[in-house]
């Protein structure tokens, strides 16, 4: 049962397409698990085009037509998909995002508990990684110069404020100080979205922070 999602604001700018790239494909890929969030998106959607249908045609420059026309033959944005077949779980968009499996993947190893491998969406201010936290293991206590959303994936992880399991979303920013722990009983998988580098706040970790950036992409 997914426990947390997308505020409203957030699922309103996703369904609005107002939201930067690599938070709208981290929404969309929870969607992908909440069925709840799929029809407010939808509800939201439709009433957005009931909105639009309503305002006064008017004219339009030549110039910024032809712009939006030549847009046209652009790749078309991320969405979410249903999974495909029963053999390979992983959303389609992450199957697309990944273009190919975990195990095709570069990591880099940050300790002996914790590999990132960084996603290529086309997004040049906002980081979009993967987590892979090994069972029982702790991603250093921090918090955040910015927004952190995060997605699980595989697994489960624990911090002091719950516990996330497949398919729950969450959003963390200056306001919150945490120790995400992956669950004894298996590794996790989690997506991390950054548009500001984490601040550690453990006395060990601090002297990294200044050497701490996004690698957007």
């Amino acid at each position: 049962m997914i426990n947390y999602h997308p505020d409203s604001r957030m699922l309103n700018e996703f369904s609005a397409g107002s939201l930067p790239l690599a938070q709208s494909a981290c929404v969309s890929l929870h969607l992908n698990y909440c069925s709840t969030c799929q029809r407010e998106s939808r509800k939201l959607q439709q009433m957005g085009g009931m909105l639009f249908e309503r305002l006064a045609p008017c004219e339009v420059d030549a110039s910024l037509l032809d712009s939006v026309m030549s847009r046209l033959d652009e790749p078309a944005p991320l969405t979410y998909e249903a999974k495909t077949t029963a053999t390979d779980e992983s959303p389609a968009l992450m199957r697309r995002l990944m273009k190919g499996g975990y195990k095709d993947l570069e990591w880099d190893r940050i300790n002996s508990g914790l590999q990132i491998s960084r996603l290529h969406t086309g997004d040049v201010e906002n980081e979009f990684a993967l987590y892979h936290i090994k069972a029982g293991r702790t991603i250093p206590r921090h918090t955040h110069k910015g927004t952190e959303l995060t997605l699980v994936l595989e697994g489960s992880f624990s911090d002091e404020e719950g516990i996330y399991q497949r398919g729950d979303f969450l959003m963390r920013d200056a306001e919150h100080e945490h120790t995400p722990t992956a669950a004894k009983s298996e590794d996790c998988i989690c997506i991390g979205v950054l548009d500001a580098p984490i601040k550690f706040t453990g006395w060990n970790y601090r002297a990294l922070n200044p050497f701490l950036s996004l690698q957007a992409h």
